[in-house]
């Protein structure tokens, strides 16, 4: 069984998971795309234990869905076949559900390809743009605001490649292998703290210098990406912590409504020591199946 742990960024699923490692025989596999780069273990918050699925690209490596999807697959078989429980912690929901189950996921775009989509979208405007995909792609159309830049330059490119978006089933179909989904809820004014303490603790331990070392280097298009990074290689110490704290608010909003659309999943009251919130998902699990403990 896999028991995967779900919430916004700043929601205390990497404590969590380290109470669970001390209750049960479990290893950790990350489904934080972030995580997936060595070199930033500050930026990253990554965790203190051992992970799999943690610090094991170069910088200069583009990192795909697909790619993660793979390596989460044989992490997490390889855990089961030891006998061992997998903790799946999350992550952008995309590489959740991606580690979860067996998606059809169409290739990234060529080079050029997505900026291109994106350079008729902001010409166009947002309404000629969806009418642009509803000539295209009328079903696609159908799913996306026109207001959802993200969702329709991805899609005008997906159907520019004869596929669709319309056709990604993201959260219909079953999990790969059995297990129970977890979410844990914050109170919001909580949360922001959660959030403002982590981006001023990462410039503590030292964002900053790690950030400027990597920004140095020639870096993939998807390291560039990684929230923190170029907020702390490029800004000023107080600019960067703000910067940091509005994208991390942001991605927490972003995550919250991705778990909206997972099927069964168990909300948990994250506004509690993770010791209790771990004692109940034992006890929640146990119910269902035999857990292997420490």
């Amino acid at each position: 069984m896999i028991l995967a742990l779900f919430g916004p960024t700043a929601s205390g699923k990497t404590t969590l998971a380290a109470a669970l490692l001390e209750r049960l025989d479990a290893e950790v596999v990350s489904a934080d795309s972030a995580a997936l780069y060595a070199d930033l273990p500050v930026i990253t918050a990554a965790p203190d234990y051992p992970a799999r699925l943690v610090g094991v690209f170069p910088l200069e490596h583009e990192v795909s869905v697909g790619e993660y999807q793979h390596l989460a697959h044989d992490a997490i078989d390889e855990v089961l076949g030891a006998a061992r429980i997998p903790i799946l912690v999350g992550g952008p929901g995309l590489y959740f559900r991606a580690a979860l189950g067996s998606l059809e996921i169409p290739p990234p775009p060529a080079p050029g390809v997505r900026e291109r989509w994106s350079q008729a979208y902001d010409e166009l405007g947002p309404e000629a743009a969806h009418e642009l995909l509803a000539r295209n792609d009328p079903d696609a159309a159908a799913r996306v605001h026109p207001n959802d830049r993200r969702r329709v330059v991805r899609a005008l490119e997906l159907a520019e490649a004869g596929a669709s978006l319309a056709g990604d089933e993201l959260w219909a179909g079953e999990l790969r292998r059995p297990g129970i989904v977890f979410s844990l809820t914050v109170d919001p004014a909580r949360l922001e703290n959660r959030i403002r303490a982590r981006a001023k603790r990462m410039l503590a331990e030292g964002a900053a210098e790690e950030a400027a070392r990597a920004w140095s280097r020639p870096l993939s298009p998807t390291a560039r990406k990684v929230l923190g990074l170029e907020e702390f290689a490029t800004l000023p110490a107080d600019e960067a912590v703000e910067a940091v704290v509005s994208a991390t608010r942001r991605l927490a909003r972003y995550q919250r409504k991705w778990i909206r659309r997972f099927p069964g999943v168990v909300t948990l009251d994250g506004d509690r020591s993770p010791e209790d919130i771990a004692d109940e998902i034992v006890a929640l699990a146990g119910a269902r199946e035999r857990l292997p403990r420490r």
